[in-house]
Protein backbone atom coordinates (compact mmCIF):
# COMPACT_ATOMS: atom_id res chain seq x y z
CA UNK A 1 0.00 0.00 0.00
CA UNK A 2 1.45 3.19 -0.78
CA UNK A 3 1.95 5.76 1.51
CA UNK A 4 -0.36 8.29 2.48
CA UNK A 5 0.20 12.27 2.13
CA UNK A 6 0.43 12.90 6.21
CA UNK A 7 2.58 9.62 6.92
CA UNK A 8 5.25 10.31 8.92
CA UNK A 9 3.77 13.26 10.62
CA UNK A 10 3.12 12.77 14.54
CA UNK A 11 0.58 14.21 16.37
CA UNK A 12 -0.63 14.61 19.72
CA UNK A 13 -4.26 14.92 20.83
CA UNK A 14 -5.22 16.25 24.27
CA UNK A 15 -8.54 16.93 23.54
CA UNK A 16 -12.54 16.00 23.93
CA UNK A 17 -15.82 16.00 22.48
CA UNK A 18 -15.41 17.00 19.05
CA UNK A 19 -13.49 20.37 17.47
CA UNK A 20 -9.98 18.76 18.66
CA UNK A 21 -11.11 15.06 17.97
CA UNK A 22 -12.72 16.01 14.43
CA UNK A 23 -9.01 18.43 13.81
CA UNK A 24 -6.96 15.53 14.47
CA UNK A 25 -9.54 13.03 12.61
CA UNK A 26 -8.56 14.85 9.37
CA UNK A 27 -5.36 14.49 9.95
CA UNK A 28 -5.46 10.41 10.97
CA UNK A 29 -7.20 9.79 8.10
CA UNK A 30 -4.66 10.87 5.59
CA UNK A 31 -1.90 9.05 7.15
CA UNK A 32 -0.79 11.14 10.12
CA UNK A 33 0.03 8.98 13.34
CA UNK A 34 -2.18 10.17 15.90
CA UNK A 35 -1.82 9.55 19.66
CA UNK A 36 -5.26 10.25 21.57
CA UNK A 37 -4.37 11.31 25.27
CA UNK A 38 -7.62 10.62 27.53
CA UNK A 39 -8.44 10.84 30.94
CA UNK A 40 -7.76 7.40 32.97
CA UNK A 41 -11.26 5.71 33.94
CA UNK A 42 -13.05 8.32 32.22
CA UNK A 43 -11.71 8.81 28.80
CA UNK A 44 -12.85 11.55 26.43
CA UNK A 45 -16.17 12.79 27.22
CA UNK A 46 -17.74 12.20 24.05
CA UNK A 47 -17.97 8.48 24.83
CA UNK A 48 -20.66 9.54 26.54
CA UNK A 49 -22.63 11.32 23.91
CA UNK A 50 -24.73 8.83 21.66
CA UNK A 51 -25.81 7.24 19.84
CA UNK A 52 -25.60 4.07 21.54
CA UNK A 53 -27.37 1.04 20.37
CA UNK A 54 -30.45 0.53 22.24
CA UNK A 55 -29.98 3.85 23.48
CA UNK A 56 -28.22 1.93 26.38
CA UNK A 57 -24.84 4.09 27.09
CA UNK A 58 -21.81 2.51 26.52
CA UNK A 59 -17.93 4.52 26.72
CA UNK A 60 -16.78 2.02 23.67
CA UNK A 61 -20.25 2.25 21.76
CA UNK A 62 -20.66 5.77 21.39
CA UNK A 63 -21.37 6.36 17.55
CA UNK A 64 -20.17 10.16 17.88
CA UNK A 65 -16.90 8.63 19.08
CA UNK A 66 -17.07 6.04 16.66
CA UNK A 67 -17.11 8.34 13.98
CA UNK A 68 -14.10 11.27 15.30
CA UNK A 69 -11.71 9.04 16.21
CA UNK A 70 -10.76 6.43 13.24
CA UNK A 71 -7.33 5.61 12.51
CA UNK A 72 -6.17 6.92 16.04
CA UNK A 73 -4.30 5.28 19.11
CA UNK A 74 -5.44 5.55 22.30
CA UNK A 75 -3.51 6.61 25.73
CA UNK A 76 -4.49 7.02 29.18
CA UNK A 77 -2.74 9.38 31.22
CA UNK A 78 -3.51 11.80 33.72
CA UNK A 79 -1.50 15.06 32.44
CA UNK A 80 -2.86 17.08 35.75
CA UNK A 81 0.03 14.60 38.25
CA UNK A 82 3.47 15.79 38.12
CA UNK A 83 4.32 12.50 36.30
CA UNK A 84 1.78 12.78 34.12
CA UNK A 85 3.05 15.93 32.56
CA UNK A 86 6.70 14.81 32.59
CA UNK A 87 5.34 11.67 30.66
CA UNK A 88 3.79 14.14 27.98
CA UNK A 89 6.63 16.38 27.62
CA UNK A 90 8.84 13.23 26.92
CA UNK A 91 6.14 12.78 23.97
CA UNK A 92 6.45 15.75 23.00
CA UNK A 93 9.60 16.33 22.55
CA UNK A 94 9.38 13.75 19.44
CA UNK A 95 5.83 15.36 18.30
CA UNK A 96 5.17 17.32 15.00
CA UNK A 97 1.82 18.76 16.24
CA UNK A 98 -0.29 19.31 19.33
CA UNK A 99 -3.66 19.61 19.35
CA UNK A 100 -5.72 20.91 22.13
CA UNK A 101 -9.16 22.02 22.97
CA UNK A 102 -8.79 22.99 26.87
CA UNK A 103 -9.74 26.10 28.47
CA UNK A 104 -6.32 28.92 28.30
CA UNK A 105 -6.38 28.87 31.84
CA UNK A 106 -6.39 25.21 33.02
CA UNK A 107 -2.97 24.73 30.09
CA UNK A 108 -1.66 27.61 32.03
CA UNK A 109 -2.08 25.79 35.26
CA UNK A 110 -1.03 22.56 33.62
CA UNK A 111 1.87 24.55 32.95
CA UNK A 112 1.44 22.99 28.50
CA UNK A 113 1.18 26.80 27.74
CA UNK A 114 2.88 27.60 24.48
CA UNK A 115 6.49 29.73 25.90
CA UNK A 116 6.59 26.35 28.11
CA UNK A 117 6.45 24.04 25.23
CA UNK A 118 8.30 25.64 22.77
CA UNK A 119 11.57 25.75 24.92
CA UNK A 120 10.75 21.80 25.35
CA UNK A 121 10.21 21.71 21.35
CA UNK A 122 11.14 24.50 18.92
CA UNK A 123 9.74 22.27 16.37
CA UNK A 124 6.34 21.74 17.75
CA UNK A 125 3.09 22.99 16.28
CA UNK A 126 0.79 23.50 18.87
CA UNK A 127 -2.98 24.20 17.63
CA UNK A 128 -5.56 25.38 20.31
CA UNK A 129 -9.11 25.90 19.84
CA UNK A 130 -11.21 27.32 22.28
CA UNK A 131 -14.48 29.22 22.48
CA UNK A 132 -13.27 32.89 22.57
CA UNK A 133 -9.43 32.37 21.72
CA UNK A 134 -6.17 32.83 23.45
CA UNK A 135 -6.89 36.44 24.04
CA UNK A 136 -9.45 39.07 24.53
CA UNK A 137 -11.65 40.04 27.67
CA UNK A 138 -13.59 36.89 26.85
CA UNK A 139 -10.34 34.77 27.02
CA UNK A 140 -11.65 32.85 30.27
CA UNK A 141 -15.44 32.98 29.50
CA UNK A 142 -17.03 29.26 29.17
CA UNK A 143 -18.83 28.88 25.86
CA UNK A 144 -20.76 26.00 23.97
CA UNK A 145 -22.03 25.97 20.08
CA UNK A 146 -24.96 27.79 21.21
CA UNK A 147 -22.93 30.69 22.74
CA UNK A 148 -20.37 30.84 19.73
CA UNK A 149 -23.42 30.91 17.15
CA UNK A 150 -24.95 33.84 18.92
CA UNK A 151 -21.48 35.76 19.14
CA UNK A 152 -20.64 35.57 15.80
CA UNK A 153 -24.24 37.23 15.06
CA UNK A 154 -25.30 34.05 12.77
CA UNK A 155 -28.46 32.91 15.70
CA UNK A 156 -29.79 36.79 14.98
CA UNK A 157 -30.29 36.02 11.06
CA UNK A 158 -32.07 32.11 11.87
CA UNK A 159 -35.58 31.29 12.79
CA UNK A 160 -39.13 33.40 12.34
CA UNK A 161 -38.62 37.09 12.84
CA UNK A 162 -41.60 37.28 15.40
CA UNK A 163 -39.63 34.11 17.12
CA UNK A 164 -36.29 34.01 19.10
CA UNK A 165 -33.26 33.31 17.32
CA UNK A 166 -32.21 29.96 16.58
CA UNK A 167 -28.73 28.46 16.72
CA UNK A 168 -27.14 25.92 13.68
CA UNK A 169 -27.71 22.16 15.06
CA UNK A 170 -25.34 19.39 15.68
CA UNK A 171 -22.83 21.33 17.07
CA UNK A 172 -21.77 22.63 13.72
CA UNK A 173 -19.47 25.57 15.30
CA UNK A 174 -17.01 22.81 16.48
CA UNK A 175 -16.72 21.07 13.09
CA UNK A 176 -16.02 24.56 11.27
CA UNK A 177 -13.40 25.17 14.15
CA UNK A 178 -11.70 21.61 13.55
CA UNK A 179 -12.05 22.03 10.20
CA UNK A 180 -10.14 25.86 10.47
CA UNK A 181 -7.08 24.25 12.58
CA UNK A 182 -6.62 21.69 10.46
CA UNK A 183 -6.01 23.82 7.50
CA UNK A 184 -3.85 26.39 9.89
CA UNK A 185 -1.76 23.59 11.10
CA UNK A 186 -1.33 22.30 7.54
CA UNK A 187 -0.07 25.58 6.52
CA UNK A 188 2.17 25.85 9.55
CA UNK A 189 3.56 22.43 8.83
CA UNK A 190 4.75 24.52 5.09
CA UNK A 191 5.82 27.52 7.17
CA UNK A 192 8.34 25.60 9.92
CA UNK A 193 10.09 23.99 6.52
CA UNK A 194 10.93 27.50 6.14
CA UNK A 195 11.52 28.88 9.31
CA UNK A 196 12.92 25.55 10.47
CA UNK A 197 10.33 26.54 13.61
CA UNK A 198 7.06 26.09 14.96
CA UNK A 199 4.61 28.09 15.86
CA UNK A 200 1.49 28.51 18.32
CA UNK A 201 -2.54 27.74 16.49
CA UNK A 202 -5.04 30.22 17.95
CA UNK A 203 -8.63 28.89 16.83
CA UNK A 204 -11.19 30.66 18.11
CA UNK A 205 -15.01 29.03 17.59
CA UNK A 206 -16.65 32.81 17.86
CA UNK A 207 -13.99 34.02 15.74
CA UNK A 208 -15.05 30.91 13.08
CA UNK A 209 -18.64 32.44 13.22
CA UNK A 210 -18.16 35.40 12.95
CA UNK A 211 -15.91 35.15 10.02
CA UNK A 212 -18.32 32.95 8.15
CA UNK A 213 -21.09 35.69 8.84
CA UNK A 214 -18.81 38.57 7.38
CA UNK A 215 -19.92 37.84 3.81
CA UNK A 216 -23.71 38.89 4.29
CA UNK A 217 -24.63 39.79 7.73
CA UNK A 218 -21.30 42.05 8.61
CA UNK A 219 -21.60 43.82 5.34
CA UNK A 220 -25.30 44.48 4.87
CA UNK A 221 -24.82 46.68 8.41
CA UNK A 222 -21.75 47.95 7.39
CA UNK A 223 -21.99 48.83 3.96
CA UNK A 224 -26.01 50.28 4.26
CA UNK A 225 -27.15 49.98 7.91
CA UNK A 226 -29.75 47.51 7.55
CA UNK A 227 -29.77 44.15 9.94
CA UNK A 228 -30.70 40.95 8.14
CA UNK A 229 -34.11 39.81 9.08
CA UNK A 230 -35.11 36.45 9.93
CA UNK A 231 -37.75 34.61 8.11
CA UNK A 232 -37.88 31.58 9.38
CA UNK A 233 -36.36 29.08 6.82
CA UNK A 234 -33.45 28.39 4.95
CA UNK A 235 -31.47 30.63 2.68
CA UNK A 236 -34.37 33.39 1.88
CA UNK A 237 -34.37 37.02 2.35
CA UNK A 238 -34.40 37.46 -1.70
CA UNK A 239 -37.62 36.56 -3.41
CA UNK A 240 -40.07 34.04 -3.36
CA UNK A 241 -40.06 30.52 -3.28
CA UNK A 242 -36.53 30.38 -2.57
CA UNK A 243 -35.87 28.19 0.62
CA UNK A 244 -39.29 27.41 1.06
CA UNK A 245 -39.98 23.69 2.39
CA UNK A 246 -42.93 22.76 0.90
CA UNK A 247 -44.64 18.99 2.20
CA UNK A 248 -45.03 16.35 -0.26
CA UNK A 249 -46.18 13.16 -0.22
CA UNK A 250 -43.35 11.55 1.45
CA UNK A 251 -41.94 14.42 3.14
CA UNK A 252 -40.95 17.73 2.14
CA UNK A 253 -39.18 19.59 -0.98
CA UNK A 254 -36.64 22.63 -1.20
CA UNK A 255 -37.84 25.44 -3.51
CA UNK A 256 -34.99 27.04 -5.25
CA UNK A 257 -35.85 29.82 -7.65
CA UNK A 258 -33.65 33.07 -7.62
CA UNK A 259 -34.56 33.85 -11.26
CA UNK A 260 -37.64 34.70 -11.77
CA UNK A 261 -37.80 32.58 -14.74
CA UNK A 262 -37.89 29.30 -12.63
CA UNK A 263 -40.93 31.03 -10.84
CA UNK A 264 -42.39 31.21 -14.28
CA UNK A 265 -41.96 27.65 -15.56
CA UNK A 266 -43.36 26.12 -12.70
CA UNK A 267 -45.87 28.30 -12.74
CA UNK A 268 -46.62 26.66 -16.51
CA UNK A 269 -46.20 23.34 -15.07
CA UNK A 270 -48.63 23.22 -12.75
CA UNK A 271 -50.85 24.44 -15.25
CA UNK A 272 -51.11 28.20 -14.47
CA UNK A 273 -53.66 27.80 -11.90
CA UNK A 274 -56.18 30.47 -11.41
CA UNK A 275 -54.58 32.09 -8.14
CA UNK A 276 -51.54 32.81 -10.41
CA UNK A 277 -52.99 35.26 -12.47
CA UNK A 278 -53.84 37.62 -9.23
CA UNK A 279 -51.00 40.63 -9.17
CA UNK A 280 -51.01 39.90 -5.51
CA UNK A 281 -49.28 36.42 -6.48
CA UNK A 282 -46.70 38.23 -8.61
CA UNK A 283 -44.99 40.24 -6.17
CA UNK A 284 -42.21 38.28 -5.54
CA UNK A 285 -40.89 40.60 -2.81
CA UNK A 286 -44.37 41.05 -1.29
CA UNK A 287 -44.86 36.88 -1.17
CA UNK A 288 -41.15 36.60 0.35
CA UNK A 289 -41.43 39.18 3.27
CA UNK A 290 -45.16 39.99 3.96
CA UNK A 291 -46.97 36.61 3.32
CA UNK A 292 -45.25 33.68 2.30
CA UNK A 293 -47.13 30.86 4.12
CA UNK A 294 -50.07 32.20 2.43
CA UNK A 295 -48.60 30.99 -0.93
CA UNK A 296 -47.12 28.23 0.45
CA UNK A 297 -51.12 26.97 1.04
CA UNK A 298 -51.81 27.81 -2.27
CA UNK A 299 -48.61 25.55 -3.63
CA UNK A 300 -48.86 22.21 -1.03
CA UNK A 301 -52.05 20.47 -2.68
CA UNK A 302 -50.26 20.25 -5.85
CA UNK A 303 -46.71 18.66 -4.18
CA UNK A 304 -48.98 16.61 -1.79
CA UNK A 305 -50.21 14.57 -5.20
CA UNK A 306 -45.86 13.07 -5.71
CA UNK A 307 -43.53 11.85 -3.28
CA UNK A 308 -40.09 12.98 -3.10
CA UNK A 309 -38.31 11.15 -5.53
CA UNK A 310 -41.16 11.12 -8.11
CA UNK A 311 -41.18 15.67 -8.05
CA UNK A 312 -37.31 15.15 -8.34
CA UNK A 313 -37.55 13.26 -11.35
CA UNK A 314 -40.02 15.60 -12.74
CA UNK A 315 -38.11 18.91 -11.84
CA UNK A 316 -34.63 17.43 -13.19
CA UNK A 317 -36.50 16.95 -16.37
CA UNK A 318 -37.73 20.56 -16.53
CA UNK A 319 -34.63 21.92 -15.23
CA UNK A 320 -35.72 23.54 -12.09
CA UNK A 321 -33.48 23.46 -9.07
CA UNK A 322 -35.98 22.08 -6.56
CA UNK A 323 -34.66 19.00 -4.55
CA UNK A 324 -36.14 16.51 -2.24
CA UNK A 325 -35.13 17.39 1.61
CA UNK A 326 -33.71 13.77 2.79
CA UNK A 327 -33.71 12.14 5.74
CA UNK A 328 -30.88 9.61 6.85
CA UNK A 329 -32.41 6.82 5.29
CA UNK A 330 -32.15 8.68 1.93
CA UNK A 331 -28.49 10.22 2.34
CA UNK A 332 -27.26 6.54 3.34
CA UNK A 333 -28.83 4.32 0.41
CA UNK A 334 -28.83 7.53 -2.21
CA UNK A 335 -27.43 6.19 -5.40
CA UNK A 336 -25.52 9.24 -6.04
CA UNK A 337 -22.97 8.60 -2.65
CA UNK A 338 -23.05 4.78 -3.57
CA UNK A 339 -21.61 5.34 -6.69
CA UNK A 340 -19.48 7.50 -4.95
CA UNK A 341 -17.95 5.06 -2.76
CA UNK A 342 -18.59 7.92 0.01
CA UNK A 343 -19.65 5.51 3.12
CA UNK A 344 -17.16 2.99 4.64
CA UNK A 345 -17.45 -0.22 6.50
CA UNK A 346 -15.86 -0.96 9.40
CA UNK A 347 -15.79 -3.46 11.94
CA UNK A 348 -15.14 -2.89 15.82
CA UNK A 349 -14.62 -5.62 18.37
CA UNK A 350 -17.35 -3.62 20.89
CA UNK A 351 -20.55 -2.74 18.22
CA UNK A 352 -19.36 -4.93 15.21
CA UNK A 353 -19.85 -3.92 11.07
CA UNK A 354 -20.81 0.14 11.04
CA UNK A 355 -20.81 2.36 8.11
CA UNK A 356 -18.83 5.22 8.31
CA UNK A 357 -19.44 8.88 6.37
CA UNK A 358 -16.34 9.30 4.09
CA UNK A 359 -13.98 12.35 3.20
CA UNK A 360 -15.35 15.96 2.65
CA UNK A 361 -12.99 15.90 -0.06
CA UNK A 362 -11.26 14.08 -3.17
CA UNK A 363 -7.88 14.63 -4.51
CA UNK A 364 -6.77 12.53 -8.26
CA UNK A 365 -3.55 11.05 -6.14
CA UNK A 366 -3.80 11.19 -2.92
CA UNK A 367 -4.94 8.34 -0.69
CA UNK A 368 -7.21 8.81 2.31
CA UNK A 369 -8.98 5.27 3.99
CA UNK A 370 -10.12 4.52 7.32
CA UNK A 371 -7.55 1.65 8.20
CA UNK A 372 -9.20 0.91 11.48
CA UNK A 373 -11.74 1.78 14.06
CA UNK A 374 -11.87 3.92 17.05
CA UNK A 375 -9.53 3.03 19.78
CA UNK A 376 -10.43 1.76 22.92
CA UNK A 377 -9.74 3.39 26.05
CA UNK A 378 -6.11 3.01 26.13
CA UNK A 379 -6.16 0.51 24.12
CA UNK A 380 -2.24 1.63 22.51
CA UNK A 381 -1.03 1.91 26.64
CA UNK A 382 1.36 -0.70 26.42
CA UNK A 383 2.53 0.14 22.77
CA UNK A 384 3.28 3.77 23.82
CA UNK A 385 4.62 3.37 27.23
CA UNK A 386 6.92 0.20 27.19
CA UNK A 387 7.87 -0.15 23.47
CA UNK A 388 8.32 3.11 22.67
CA UNK A 389 9.35 5.63 25.70
CA UNK A 390 11.03 2.48 27.81
CA UNK A 391 9.08 1.83 30.28
CA UNK A 392 9.43 -1.54 31.97
CA UNK A 393 6.91 -3.78 32.36
CA UNK A 394 6.90 -2.85 36.27
CA UNK A 395 7.15 0.95 35.86
CA UNK A 396 4.23 0.22 34.10
CA UNK A 397 2.26 -1.90 36.41
CA UNK A 398 3.47 0.89 39.12
CA UNK A 399 2.30 4.04 36.53
CA UNK A 400 -1.56 2.25 36.27
CA UNK A 401 -1.92 1.10 40.34
CA UNK A 402 -0.65 5.60 40.98
CA UNK A 403 -3.87 5.71 38.30
CA UNK A 404 -1.48 7.99 36.13
CA UNK A 405 -2.21 5.86 33.19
Amino acid sequence: MSKKALSGLKVVEYGHFISAPYCTKLMADMGAEVIKIEQPSTGDESRYHGPFPDDLPHPEKSGLFLYLNTNKMSITLDVGTAKGREILEKILKDTDIFVENNPPQMINELKLDYPRLKKLNPHLIVTSITTYGQTGPYRDYKGYAINCCAFGGVSQSLGHNWREPLTFPMSMGHYLAAINGAAATMVAILARDITNSGQHIDIAEADIWASHHVGFGVTLYTFIGREHLRNGYLGGGWTYPTGRLIPCKDGYMALCAPQVKYWKQFIELMGNPEWSQNPRYRDRRAMEYEYPEEVDALLTPWFLERTKQEHFKFFEEHAIPFAPLYNMEDEVNDPHLTEREFFTDIDHDAIGRLKYPGPPYRFSKTQWSLERPAPKLGENNEEIYCDRLGYSKKDFVELRKAKVI
